[in-house]
């Protein structure tokens, strides 16, 4: 059941140790925050998530948002009604966006291509507009679902574990609290199983059934292979790790609010997937470190900064220069992050993944070419 391939363990342990030592090679990036690492662990579990459907499927959803939002008010009600233990909050964020995923999946898989792709945007645009408005008892609409000295948190009152808290409750895990590093390597270990999950379905005769649907779904029903069970499947697994994603969200910041499901949520999943790699097992996690450093980061550079990086050349080029960047950065970064899209789709469909297999191919045929020797002679 745990078992993996050479190939596949090897893999595991390098992005480990990678997803681990963040705090070291981030340093020089400028981003070894605990909060912004804990969102780069959180919307990588997502995009994982979204690969097992779009990246095996085919099946583009725009919804996605939809169960991080169910995710993250699930975890909060459990933090307000039973306790400030995460465990049994994860586990009901997973549970309940599971049976949402699968509500919203039995419908929109009743069509393909754009029109599941519309089916899954209007659930989540209705979802939204539920949480905003119609359901403002439970989600508490636009001021969003907090937490309160003054829940029942009728577990922890049995055994006693608010009794002596002052302010405002934070969460635990068995006691202990999970923020700042200790939330990051929370959301760090819990990224880690995500991807050998992911691993694990990549490999299995599920995944590969996943593939075929993908290559053609038609050829399969023909030989009576009943894709929607398959489809159902991965369906809910990827809103269960979107749920995953949503109830980690409200742990590092106890809050949940109706913008997590809006479509550019969905959005953002998307680019993230595509950025990196649809299909592959690394490839949605490098797409959203990608773009939470861009949004987190890189965002904030100003022309001072560059004014300052640019000190060394003449003034009227460096005028010149910092006019023109400064529009790809601050709050221009947007045009810089749509252009690297641009740029990935059109010439590396695959995306970064592509690109890091493409370089690796070159460098093995150059060091395989001695130098001098350009092409086979025919012998006289």
């Amino acid at each position: 059941m745990f078992s993996l391939s050479r190939k596949d363990l090897v893999a595991l342990v390098v992005f480990s140790a990678v997803v681990l030592t963040m705090p070291i090679w981030l340093s020089p990036l400028g981003a070894a925050y605990p909060g912004l690492m804990q969102k780069f662990a959180i919307y990588a579990i997502f995009a994982i998530g979204f690969n097992i459907l779009f990246g095996l499927t085919g099946y583009l959803s725009f919804g996605h948002a939809a169960f991080i939002g169910v995710g993250s008010y699930t975890t909060v009600w459990s933090f307000k009604l039973l306790t400030m233990d995460i465990v049994p909050a994860m586990i009901f964020a997973i549970i309940t966006t599971g049976v949402f995923a699968l509500v919203i999946g039995y419908f929109s898989l009743r069509r393909t291509g754009i029109y599941f792709s519309i089916l899954t945007l209007a659930f989540a645009q209705m979802c939204y507009s539920l949480a905003y408005s119609v359901l403002t008892p439970i989600t508490n609409g636009e001021t969003g679902l907090l937490l309160a000295r003054d829940d029942p948190r009728y577990l922890d009152a049995m055994l006693g574990a608010q009794a002596n808290v002052a302010g405002l409750p934070q969460p635990t895990l068995f006691g202990n609290s999970v923020t700042g590093y200790t939330g990051f390597y929370l959301c760090a270990v819990v990224l880690i199983i995500a991807f050998f999950v992911s691993q694990k379905i990549f490999a299995s005769p599920f995944g590969m059934a996943l593939r075929g649907i993908k290559s053609n779904q038609t050829r399969m029903n023909y030989t009576g292979f009943n894709t929607k069970p398959y489809m159902l499947a991965a369906f809910v697994i990827s809103g269960m790790f979107a749920g995953l994603a949503g109830g980690l969200l409200s742990i590092t910041d106890p809050l949940a609010g109706a913008e997590r499901m809006k479509w550019t949520e969905s959005g953002n999943v998307v680019l993230m997937t595509i950025l990196g790699g649809v299909g592959t097992l690394f490839g949605p996690v490098i797409g959203a470190w990608l773009i939470k450093y861009f949004e987190n980061i890189f965002s904030a550079i100003n022309t001072n900064m560059l004014n300052n990086f640019f000190s060394f050349v003449p003034d009227g080029v460096q005028s010149f220069v910092v006019t023109v960047l400064s529009k790809f950065v601050g709050e221009g970064w947007h045009l810089t992050l749509g252009l690297m899209f641009v740029l990935i789709v059109v010439f590396l469909p695959g995306g970064l993944v592509e690109g890091f297999h493409r370089l690796t191919a070159r460098l093995k045929r150059r060091k395989a070419v001695p130098d001098g020797a350009t092409s086979v002679q025919p012998a006289e």
